[in-house]
């Protein structure tokens, strides 16, 4: 029976599979963020949803309110970044 560390993947990055240019590049000036910034911007987002649906636009209410899960994704995706690196090493 193998080794249980002989079947765990290997986690170096081979070259044709790291990230673009595009990505990288949109890696690093997000990693300029402080992670709470994506925090305030998810909760300002369920504020304005509250406010809106207060003044009687539910439309308007649910569209701002569905963002706030999009953009707590994306902090935690940035938080990976910052701690794991693009690259996986």
């Amino acid at each position: 029976m193998p080794d249980m560390l002989e079947r765990e993947p290997k986690t170096k990055p081979q070259v044709d599979h790291r990230e673009g240019a595009v990505a990288r590049s949109i890696e690093q000036q997000t990693a300029k963020l402080p992670s709470d910034t994506f925090l305030w911007a998810a909760l300002g987002s369920i504020g304005a949803s509250l406010l809106m649906m207060a003044l009687g636009h539910e439309k308007k209410a649910n569209f701002i309110g569905q963002w706030a899960p999009t953009i707590l994704i994306l902090g935690l995706y940035n938080k990976m970044v910052k701690l794991h690196g693009s690259e996986g090493v």
